[in-house]
């Protein structure tokens, strides 16, 4: 049993590491909320706040262009999102029953480049391949890329899954008659679904919010809502920008939240499980 002298430098170190972890939440989020702050000012500025307004809400959703990007921005990350984790499930799986430690490690370093690599050389070299191949640039050109960064991250979400299912329980469903088929549609995919659901909403973050990538490759009459805000940032300080940021901050913290009660719901069956 601890005794009190014990106890203590263990209080006074927890106690250290929640005020860092404060001090480093409070610098990553300040600048977020003094954005939002002045998003509400009908001053017009971020120096002075004069009174309360939604005015530049009202702009952002009058704005039928701007209304057209944040749709395009949306169908590009769920579409995405979509093949990108299909395609990481199947190469998750592959690597995961390829034989032999070295080609399984030689086939998740060239999985993992794409995550490594700056996103300056990605989108060049995407931006040179479309251009070689003919491929005009817009939707299609921004659809590839996003699909292309987003599956090593699906893969990566994957894999430790699938290493965490125990060999037997596919043995014994194919002891018992079950075609491969089932075997993966039953067995496999039910264990590893809280890995799928995890790649799908990192593959549909990184596309919301990629900006390098996406600016190499989008073309004339084709933007997503980091290129609109990059561009009108450009133009000069607008609160409309505030407004729409704060809108696209609070939709990542939505798809947080909704992420996090599923994988709640997810867990229960398998504590249930276990108790039982």
């Amino acid at each position: 049993m601890a005794t009190e002298s014990e106890v203590r430098p263990v209080r006074g170190k927890n106690k250290w590491s929640n005020i860092y972890l404060m001090l480093v939440f409070a610098v990553l989020y300040a600048p977020i909320f003094y954005l939002m702050f002045y998003s509400f000012n009908s001053g017009g500025a971020m120096r002075s706040f004069e009174s309360f307004t939604l005015d530049y809400y009202k702009e952002v959703f009058a704005d039928t262009r701007l209304l057209i990007i944040v749709l395009n921005t949306f169908v590009i990350a769920l579409l995405s999102a979509a093949i990108s984790t299909i395609i990481g499930v199947i190469g998750a799986i592959a690597i995961h029953h390829v034989r032999g430690n070295r080609p399984k490690q030689t086939l998740l370093t060239l999985n993992n480049v794409l995550i490594v690599s700056p996103d300056v050389i990605i989108g060049a070299s995407f931006l040179i391949l479309f251009t070689m191949i003919g491929i005009k640039l817009g939707f299609v050109s921004v659809l590839l890329s996003h699909i292309a960064f987003s599956v090593p991250i699906v893969v990566i979400m994957v894999l430790p899954k699938l290493q965490e299912m125990s060999s037997t329980l596919v043995d014994a469903a194919r002891d018992l008659g079950a075609s491969s088929w089932q075997v993966l549609s039953r067995v496999v995919l039910p264990f590893i679904k809280p890995g799928i659901f995890a790649g799908f909403f990192m593959a549909l973050t990184y596309s919301l919010d990629d900006f390098a990538v996406t600016f190499f490759v989008t073309g004339n009459g084709f933007s997503t809502l980091s290129v609109e805000i990059y561009s009108r940032a450009r133009q000069g300080v607008s609160l409309s920008i505030n407004a729409l940021s704060t809108l696209i901050f609070l939709f990542t913290i939505v798809l947080v939240v909704g992420y996090y009660f599923i994988n709640q719901r997810n867990a229960k069956p398998s504590v249930k499980e276990g108790r039982g």
